[in-house]
């Protein structure tokens, strides 16, 4: 069975930061890209960090460019999401995805995912 777990989502000040974790389980972690995706009450959901397991290739929205980091621990099967200087507009539901292949920049411009976690929610006050 595939999953996807997200954690790590919460409440924060403007300015601060928080590190997500989607732990996947069921394929072959190596051969999909995983991205994070986020969407706000009244908006679509939005790519915001992708990356190919194998090849370590990263995309980022403009929108979180030199503030959010993604990585993978293989070993762990597991993407993290560390988000720095957050603000109130990346208040959202948080959802991680998993893609067969490494076409990192179409899924995540394109809101594309073989599998889909539950998701976590984050909250930025100002």
């Amino acid at each position: 069975e595939v999953q996807l777990v997200e954690s790590g989502g919460g409440l924060v000040q403007a300015g601060g930061s928080l590190r997500l974790s989607c732990v996947a389980s069921g394929f072959t972690f190596d051969a999909y890209a995983i991205g994070w995706f986020r969407q706000a009450p009244g908006k679509e959901r939005e790519g915001v960090s992708c990356i190919s397991i194998y090849e370590g290739d990263t995309y980022y929205a403009d929108s979180v460019k030199g503030r959010f980091t993604i990585s993978s621990d293989n070993a762990k099967n597991t993407v993290y999401l560390q988000m720095n200087s957050l603000k109130p507009d990346d208040t959202a539901d948080y959802y991680c995805a998993a893609l067969n292949g490494f076409i990192v920049q179409a899924m995540c411009v394109e809101v594309i995912g073989d599998y889909w976690g539950q998701g976590t929610q984050v909250t930025v006050s100002s």
